[in-house]
């Protein structure tokens, strides 16, 4: 593994969002969820294709807080324009789990 500054990890802008909107995505190549993710005041609402649905229903994802970095280039996904990585580790099985912050903390807030 190779090693990093601080410097360098700080210029990662991970930031706390709120999936306000989450829909299938049949076009993905693997399968996927489109997420509209609201970022607070200063980023505003940002979109991401996430392939969580073996752990996710569209339902439990709507309103759930969720970590993701706001500052890398957009990438096109098929006919989808996704702007944010959200941020998940995978289980024993290899499904997705998002990472998100234990309580309540502001939309917008940065990872420190």
């Amino acid at each position: 593994m190779s090693e990093t500054t601080i410097d360098t990890f700080f210029e990662v802008d991970i930031r706390v969002g709120r999936v306000v909107r989450a829909e299938d995505f049949p076009e993905a190549r693997k399968p996927a969820y489109r997420l509209w993710i609201d970022f607070g005041a200063e980023i505003g609402e940002r979109q991401s294709s996430a392939g969580i649905t073996e752990r996710y229903t569209l339902e439990e994802l709507v309103g759930r807080r969720v970590l993701g970095v706001v500052n890398l280039p957009p990438r096109q996904i098929g006919p989808f324009r996704s702007e944010v990585l959200v941020l998940g580790v995978p289980d024993a099985e290899g499904r997705v789990i998002l990472v998100r912050p234990d309580d309540e903390v502001p939309i917008g807030g940065r990872l420190h």
